[in-house]
């Protein structure tokens, strides 16, 4: 057994592992998993992530039973964000799910992530126990549309969401948490909350610059206008559908 980095010939298994793991783990229609494994992982998105330094993809593979699982996962500043970790359903309860998990947390922490942060549906509950078994904290939510339907995806973090940091901003005092944050061009965007709780949100802060954003389009994507830092569009559009 060997976890590698995932290269473009890997994309017929990575399809297939992503297609069976979705199948077995999320209660999402049969179109809904057709389309995200080829909005994500068809020849030519595959091939931007993998050409992508900040977004890591990883392959766990036996010798003669080829791929068996993948994780997904990107580089926002000091932080590190598994988007997906997906485990062929025939081969779990058997620790690989664990192990690459740990590979992946490692490669993470080599290329500089000193937080670790994991991204799973709320009606996965084996997924939301896998964090939870690892020591990771949940520390708040974010919606993904997937087939015009909105699912809540949890957040778990390595951190204790409980200490934010404390900036002043428009005559405020202010609270960035930095567990709760979104990718950027140019580094990451963080909550920003008007209480320490986190339960008032204000705006994002812009950590390419520290410069304080209250605003974005319909669509979720804005931009700093100090520095051109710019977030995308949520990570699911469903007009790929």
């Amino acid at each position: 057994m060997q976890v590698r980095e995932a290269t473009r010939d890997d994309a017929d298994a990575i399809r297939a592992v992503a297609r069976s793991s979705m199948q077995a783990s999320y209660s999402l229609s049969p179109q809904a998993i057709r389309g995200a494994v080829k909005n994500w992982y068809a020849d030519e998105p595959l091939a931007e992530k993998l050409e992508d330094d900040q977004l890591l993809l990883r392959v766990i593979e036996f010798e003669n039973e080829g791929i068996v699982g993948f994780s997904e996962s990107v580089l926002l500043d000091e932080s590190g964000d598994i988007l997906w970790l997906h485990v062929d359903p025939m081969f779990r309860g058997e620790g690989l799910g664990a192990k690459l998990y740990e590979l992946t947390h490692e490669t993470l922490a080599e290329h500089g992530a000193t937080e670790l942060r994991g991204r799973v549906l709320a009606d996965n509950a084996e997924g939301n126990e896998f964090y939870e078994h690892h020591g990771l904290h949940l520390i708040g939510e974010d919606t993904v549309e997937i087939d015009g339907k909105e699912y809540v995806e949890n957040i778990y973090s390595e951190q204790d969401p409980k200490a934010p940091h404390v900036v002043k901003a428009d005559g405020k005092e202010l609270y960035v948490l930095t567990t709760d944050s979104d990718r950027g061009s140019k580094g990451a965007f963080h909550s920003v909350y008007t209480d320490a709780e986190g339960t008032n949100k204000y705006g994002y802060f812009c950590s390419n610059c520290d410069t304080l954003i209250t605003s974005m389009d319909s669509m979720g994507r804005m931009e700093c206008d100090e520095c051109g830092n710019v977030r995308k569009p949520t990570r699911w559009d469903s007009a790929h559908m």
